[in-house]
Protein backbone atom coordinates (compact mmCIF):
# COMPACT_ATOMS: atom_id res chain seq x y z
CA UNK A 1 0.00 0.00 0.00
CA UNK A 2 1.13 3.56 -0.53
CA UNK A 3 1.46 5.92 2.01
CA UNK A 4 -0.73 8.84 1.94
CA UNK A 5 -0.17 12.12 4.06
CA UNK A 6 -2.42 13.78 5.93
CA UNK A 7 -6.39 12.77 5.61
CA UNK A 8 -7.28 10.39 3.33
CA UNK A 9 -10.09 10.88 0.65
CA UNK A 10 -12.84 7.95 0.64
CA UNK A 11 -11.77 6.17 -2.59
CA UNK A 12 -8.09 5.76 -0.98
CA UNK A 13 -9.10 5.25 2.65
CA UNK A 14 -11.78 2.25 1.21
CA UNK A 15 -8.50 1.00 -0.48
CA UNK A 16 -6.11 1.49 2.45
CA UNK A 17 -8.51 -0.55 4.99
CA UNK A 18 -9.71 -3.25 2.65
CA UNK A 19 -5.27 -3.40 2.76
CA UNK A 20 -5.01 -3.19 6.47
CA UNK A 21 -8.05 -5.96 7.29
CA UNK A 22 -6.08 -8.03 5.26
CA UNK A 23 -2.82 -7.31 6.91
CA UNK A 24 -3.94 -7.47 10.29
CA UNK A 25 -5.59 -10.72 10.08
CA UNK A 26 -2.58 -12.01 9.15
CA UNK A 27 -0.33 -10.70 12.26
CA UNK A 28 -0.67 -12.76 15.55
CA UNK A 29 0.82 -10.65 17.68
CA UNK A 30 -1.20 -7.20 19.24
CA UNK A 31 2.48 -5.26 19.08
CA UNK A 32 2.83 -6.38 15.72
CA UNK A 33 -0.57 -5.00 14.96
CA UNK A 34 0.20 -1.70 16.21
CA UNK A 35 3.81 -1.55 14.58
CA UNK A 36 1.77 -2.60 11.24
CA UNK A 37 -0.87 0.71 11.55
CA UNK A 38 2.13 2.69 11.91
CA UNK A 39 4.10 1.68 8.84
CA UNK A 40 1.02 1.66 6.69
CA UNK A 41 -0.49 5.15 8.25
CA UNK A 42 1.10 8.46 7.18
CA UNK A 43 -0.43 10.96 9.10
CA UNK A 44 -2.00 11.78 12.86
CA UNK A 45 -3.04 8.49 14.08
CA UNK A 46 -5.52 8.63 17.11
CA UNK A 47 -6.36 6.47 20.12
CA UNK A 48 -9.22 7.18 21.77
CA UNK A 49 -8.86 5.23 25.19
CA UNK A 50 -11.53 4.56 27.76
CA UNK A 51 -8.93 3.12 30.07
CA UNK A 52 -11.06 -0.06 30.09
CA UNK A 53 -9.23 -3.23 29.27
CA UNK A 54 -9.68 -3.54 25.50
CA UNK A 55 -7.81 0.00 25.77
CA UNK A 56 -5.67 -0.41 28.03
CA UNK A 57 -3.95 -3.65 26.34
CA UNK A 58 -3.78 -1.55 22.85
CA UNK A 59 -2.12 1.37 25.42
CA UNK A 60 0.60 -1.37 26.62
CA UNK A 61 1.18 -2.14 22.87
CA UNK A 62 1.71 1.58 21.76
CA UNK A 63 4.03 2.02 24.45
CA UNK A 64 5.93 -1.55 23.47
CA UNK A 65 6.33 -0.52 20.36
CA UNK A 66 6.89 3.39 20.21
CA UNK A 67 4.39 3.81 17.52
CA UNK A 68 3.44 7.28 17.04
CA UNK A 69 0.15 7.72 18.47
CA UNK A 70 -2.23 10.62 19.81
CA UNK A 71 -3.53 9.25 23.38
CA UNK A 72 -6.55 10.73 24.10
CA UNK A 73 -9.32 10.27 26.58
CA UNK A 74 -12.61 11.88 27.19
CA UNK A 75 -13.44 14.13 29.97
CA UNK A 76 -16.94 13.78 30.49
CA UNK A 77 -16.77 15.01 34.18
CA UNK A 78 -18.74 11.84 35.70
CA UNK A 79 -16.02 9.26 35.82
CA UNK A 80 -15.38 7.33 38.39
CA UNK A 81 -12.46 7.90 40.94
CA UNK A 82 -11.21 4.75 40.20
CA UNK A 83 -10.72 5.52 36.28
CA UNK A 84 -8.93 8.47 36.94
CA UNK A 85 -6.85 6.59 39.17
CA UNK A 86 -6.48 4.11 36.48
CA UNK A 87 -5.36 7.13 34.34
CA UNK A 88 -2.47 8.71 36.13
CA UNK A 89 -0.90 5.22 37.16
CA UNK A 90 -1.01 4.11 33.47
CA UNK A 91 0.94 7.53 32.83
CA UNK A 92 3.32 6.93 35.10
CA UNK A 93 3.58 3.35 34.02
CA UNK A 94 4.41 3.93 30.52
CA UNK A 95 6.25 7.57 30.54
CA UNK A 96 3.75 8.70 28.65
CA UNK A 97 1.04 11.75 28.34
CA UNK A 98 -2.57 11.06 27.67
CA UNK A 99 -5.00 14.04 26.60
CA UNK A 100 -7.56 15.12 28.23
CA UNK A 101 -10.99 16.33 26.00
CA UNK A 102 -13.43 17.75 27.95
CA UNK A 103 -17.14 18.97 26.48
CA UNK A 104 -17.52 22.39 25.37
CA UNK A 105 -18.96 24.68 28.48
CA UNK A 106 -21.15 26.40 26.65
CA UNK A 107 -22.75 22.93 25.36
CA UNK A 108 -23.11 21.25 28.84
CA UNK A 109 -24.58 24.66 29.85
CA UNK A 110 -27.27 24.38 27.49
CA UNK A 111 -27.81 20.45 28.13
CA UNK A 112 -28.62 20.91 31.79
CA UNK A 113 -30.18 24.18 31.69
CA UNK A 114 -32.64 21.97 29.01
CA UNK A 115 -32.95 18.69 31.27
CA UNK A 116 -31.22 19.29 34.41
CA UNK A 117 -28.25 17.43 35.94
CA UNK A 118 -30.05 14.05 35.91
CA UNK A 119 -31.79 14.72 32.55
CA UNK A 120 -30.29 11.45 31.07
CA UNK A 121 -32.56 9.09 33.10
CA UNK A 122 -35.67 11.06 31.36
CA UNK A 123 -35.63 9.02 28.10
CA UNK A 124 -33.28 7.55 25.44
CA UNK A 125 -33.01 10.85 23.35
CA UNK A 126 -32.04 12.80 26.47
CA UNK A 127 -29.51 10.57 27.52
CA UNK A 128 -28.17 9.91 24.03
CA UNK A 129 -27.83 14.26 23.85
CA UNK A 130 -25.77 13.88 27.11
CA UNK A 131 -23.57 11.16 25.78
CA UNK A 132 -23.57 13.69 22.59
CA UNK A 133 -22.52 16.33 24.46
CA UNK A 134 -19.72 14.88 26.68
CA UNK A 135 -18.66 12.42 24.29
CA UNK A 136 -19.29 12.70 20.81
CA UNK A 137 -18.47 15.71 20.61
CA UNK A 138 -14.85 16.04 22.06
CA UNK A 139 -14.52 12.72 20.02
CA UNK A 140 -14.97 14.52 16.62
CA UNK A 141 -12.63 17.41 17.92
CA UNK A 142 -10.12 14.75 18.74
CA UNK A 143 -10.36 13.40 15.44
CA UNK A 144 -10.51 16.11 13.34
CA UNK A 145 -7.02 15.65 11.81
CA UNK A 146 -6.31 12.29 12.21
CA UNK A 147 -5.77 9.92 9.04
CA UNK A 148 -6.49 6.74 11.13
CA UNK A 149 -8.48 5.83 14.86
CA UNK A 150 -7.88 3.00 16.66
CA UNK A 151 -10.28 1.57 18.95
CA UNK A 152 -10.76 -1.15 21.52
CA UNK A 153 -14.02 -2.81 19.70
CA UNK A 154 -14.20 -6.51 20.16
CA UNK A 155 -16.54 -8.64 18.16
CA UNK A 156 -17.39 -10.45 21.61
CA UNK A 157 -18.35 -7.30 23.36
CA UNK A 158 -21.92 -7.62 22.15
CA UNK A 159 -24.18 -8.95 19.56
CA UNK A 160 -24.37 -5.45 17.67
CA UNK A 161 -20.46 -5.53 17.36
CA UNK A 162 -19.96 -9.17 15.85
CA UNK A 163 -19.34 -8.55 12.76
CA UNK A 164 -16.60 -5.60 14.14
CA UNK A 165 -13.65 -5.41 11.04
CA UNK A 166 -9.92 -5.10 11.51
CA UNK A 167 -10.36 -2.13 9.41
CA UNK A 168 -12.75 -0.12 7.57
CA UNK A 169 -12.98 3.55 6.01
CA UNK A 170 -14.77 5.49 8.38
CA UNK A 171 -16.99 8.32 5.70
CA UNK A 172 -18.52 10.41 8.50
CA UNK A 173 -14.60 11.15 10.09
CA UNK A 174 -13.24 10.79 7.03
CA UNK A 175 -10.61 8.96 8.36
CA UNK A 176 -9.69 4.90 8.79
CA UNK A 177 -11.05 3.12 12.09
CA UNK A 178 -8.70 0.50 12.83
CA UNK A 179 -10.19 -2.23 15.86
CA UNK A 180 -6.72 -4.05 16.07
CA UNK A 181 -8.19 -6.55 18.46
CA UNK A 182 -11.03 -7.42 17.04
CA UNK A 183 -10.94 -10.76 16.82
CA UNK A 184 -9.95 -11.17 20.76
CA UNK A 185 -11.91 -13.55 23.30
CA UNK A 186 -12.15 -12.06 26.06
CA UNK A 187 -9.88 -14.83 27.60
CA UNK A 188 -7.29 -13.46 25.20
CA UNK A 189 -7.37 -9.96 26.41
CA UNK A 190 -7.34 -11.05 30.15
CA UNK A 191 -4.31 -13.35 29.28
CA UNK A 192 -2.42 -10.72 27.36
CA UNK A 193 -2.78 -8.36 30.58
CA UNK A 194 -1.52 -10.80 33.10
CA UNK A 195 1.11 -11.47 30.92
CA UNK A 196 2.41 -8.07 30.96
CA UNK A 197 1.03 -6.78 34.13
CA UNK A 198 -0.85 -4.34 32.48
CA UNK A 199 -2.87 -1.47 34.69
CA UNK A 200 -5.95 -1.75 35.13
CA UNK A 201 -9.48 -0.31 36.66
CA UNK A 202 -9.66 -2.16 40.01
CA UNK A 203 -13.63 -1.99 39.55
CA UNK A 204 -13.50 -4.25 36.71
CA UNK A 205 -12.64 -7.09 39.69
CA UNK A 206 -15.84 -5.57 41.42
CA UNK A 207 -18.50 -6.84 38.45
CA UNK A 208 -18.02 -4.03 36.15
CA UNK A 209 -16.88 -5.31 33.08
CA UNK A 210 -17.64 -2.28 31.04
CA UNK A 211 -17.15 0.99 32.62
CA UNK A 212 -18.14 4.84 31.65
CA UNK A 213 -19.80 7.25 33.16
CA UNK A 214 -20.56 6.71 37.12
CA UNK A 215 -24.11 7.38 37.14
CA UNK A 216 -24.77 5.40 34.29
CA UNK A 217 -23.11 2.36 35.00
CA UNK A 218 -23.67 -0.23 37.40
CA UNK A 219 -22.26 -3.84 38.28
CA UNK A 220 -23.74 -6.57 36.00
CA UNK A 221 -25.36 -9.39 37.76
CA UNK A 222 -24.48 -13.61 37.42
CA UNK A 223 -24.92 -14.44 33.63
CA UNK A 224 -25.92 -11.11 32.30
CA UNK A 225 -24.26 -9.83 29.26
CA UNK A 226 -20.76 -7.88 29.63
CA UNK A 227 -22.33 -4.44 28.74
CA UNK A 228 -25.54 -5.09 30.83
CA UNK A 229 -24.19 -2.61 33.41
CA UNK A 230 -24.19 0.57 30.72
CA UNK A 231 -27.56 2.51 30.90
CA UNK A 232 -29.30 -0.77 32.57
CA UNK A 233 -32.47 1.23 32.99
CA UNK A 234 -33.03 1.49 29.00
CA UNK A 235 -34.16 -1.71 27.17
CA UNK A 236 -30.94 -4.23 25.79
CA UNK A 237 -31.57 -3.79 22.04
CA UNK A 238 -28.38 -1.83 20.69
CA UNK A 239 -27.35 0.03 23.51
CA UNK A 240 -24.25 2.93 22.97
CA UNK A 241 -23.33 5.88 23.89
CA UNK A 242 -22.56 7.17 19.93
CA UNK A 243 -18.87 7.41 20.06
CA UNK A 244 -19.58 4.58 17.58
CA UNK A 245 -23.43 5.01 16.37
CA UNK A 246 -24.24 8.33 15.46
CA UNK A 247 -27.09 9.81 17.92
CA UNK A 248 -29.89 12.24 17.35
CA UNK A 249 -28.04 16.18 18.07
CA UNK A 250 -28.70 17.78 20.94
CA UNK A 251 -31.92 19.56 19.27
CA UNK A 252 -30.95 23.52 19.07
CA UNK A 253 -27.53 23.01 20.39
CA UNK A 254 -25.06 24.54 18.11
CA UNK A 255 -22.77 22.47 16.07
Amino acid sequence: MRPLDAKFNAIDGSSAAAYLAGSLAGIDSLEGRIAEIARAITGTIAFSTSLGLEDQAILHAVAETGAAVDIFTLDTGRHFPETLDTLAQSEQRYRLRIRFLAPAAEDLERLVARDGVGGFRLSVEARKACCDVRKVRPLERGLKSAAAWITGLRRGQSSGRALVPFAEWDAEHGLIKLNPIADWSVGQLEAYIAANDVPVNPLHARGFPSIGCQPCTRAIRPGEDIRAGRWWWENEDGKECGLHKRPAALAGAQA
